[in-house]
């Protein structure tokens, strides 16, 4: 996406700035005072994701967001660093080169697998997942999904028609319904932004293309940070039952539940989620919220 066409009405803008941590070049938006916040967004989204879950963070903690590479305004660097692994180092070493240890993560959907791949490097940070995607996909999508993904993502052409076929009139408005989340038009108008661009659908694209959580999903019974996963119960993305399974597998997994909300429920009631967060630092880390 052009910056320089977009920052006036981007979400936060005035906190953006662009970093060089080798590979990519990093949109990173942090603000506020206090423990530092991670914030780690989906696959197809970006720092708007937390435009409303974020300022009232601010009010306690350093918040830190970034854009995965090649979505939202980071540019990628390589083609071969988008699955969880690699991601999370490149994170890891954009926090070290801003001096900028967790003391909270907050990750949405394939962001909460970034976060808990996260928590080993940052054992003592408590993670909040918000509808974690921590499962596979079931049935035929099982094994057609990865190579679609990865045909997809190999033909430059597709994510310039994907791009133009999503402006087609109700074609995004399908797409967010399907999430069980009924966002207002100016969210709307923001991934819309997002998924008309090509560059950051073939991100997105490389990203589900190179996913893996196998090793993760093996390591979440050794997860020694405190984990709560706050689940719209009419998520249409991922699953309910996938967050309380990945709970269960942890042992000391905590889970709240929002029977009224869908996948995007840090979006469309950021007033709860805040209020879950806050309620479960204080419990886990009440030397820092003192602080």
């Amino acid at each position: 996406m052009d910056w320089a066409r977009e920052r006036a009405t981007w979400p936060l803008a005035e906190h953006s700035r662009f970093i060089d941590v080798r590979p990519h070049r990093w949109h990173v938006q942090s603000f506020g005072e206090g423990p530092v916040a991670l914030l780690l967004h989906g696959a197809g989204g970006a720092t708007q994701s937390f435009r409303a879950l974020a300022p009232v963070l601010a009010t306690r903690f350093r918040v830190v967001m970034m854009d995965y590479p090649g979505q939202g305004f980071t540019r990628m660097g390589t083609r071969q660093r988008c699955g969880l692994g690699p991601l999370t180092e490149d994170i890891a070493a954009l926090l070290e080169h801003l001096g900028s240890r967790p003391d909270l993560m907050v990750g949405h959907s394939a962001g909460a697998a970034v976060a808990l791949n996260l928590a080993g490097r940052y054992p003592a940070a408590p993670v909040v997942g918000i509808n974690p995607a921590l499962g596979h996909f079931e049935g035929a999508a099982g094994w057609l999904f990865p190579i679609l993904a990865k045909a997809l993502a190999a033909t430059p052409l597709v994510p310039r028609l994907f791009s133009a076929l999503a402006r087609r009139p109700g074609q995004l408005a399908a797409l967010l319904s399907s999430t069980g989340s009924r966002l207002d038009p100016a969210g709307t108008a923001l991934y819309r932004r997002l998924i008309e661009d090509a560059d950051h659908v073939e991100g997105t694209l490389l990203m589900m293309a190179q996913w893996s959580i196998d090793g993760l999903l093996a390591e979440l019974p050794s997860l020694a940070a405190p984990v709560l996963f706050l689940i719209g119960e009419r998520d249409g993305t991922v699953p309910p039952k996938v967050g309380r399974t990945a709970a269960a597998r942890l042992g000391h997994g905590r889970v709240v539940g929002y029977p009224s909300a869908g996948h995007l429920v840090h979006e469309t009631d950021p007033d709860a989620v805040t209020e879950a967060i806050f309620g479960f630092f204080d419990a886990e880390a009440p030397q820092l919220s003192r602080a």
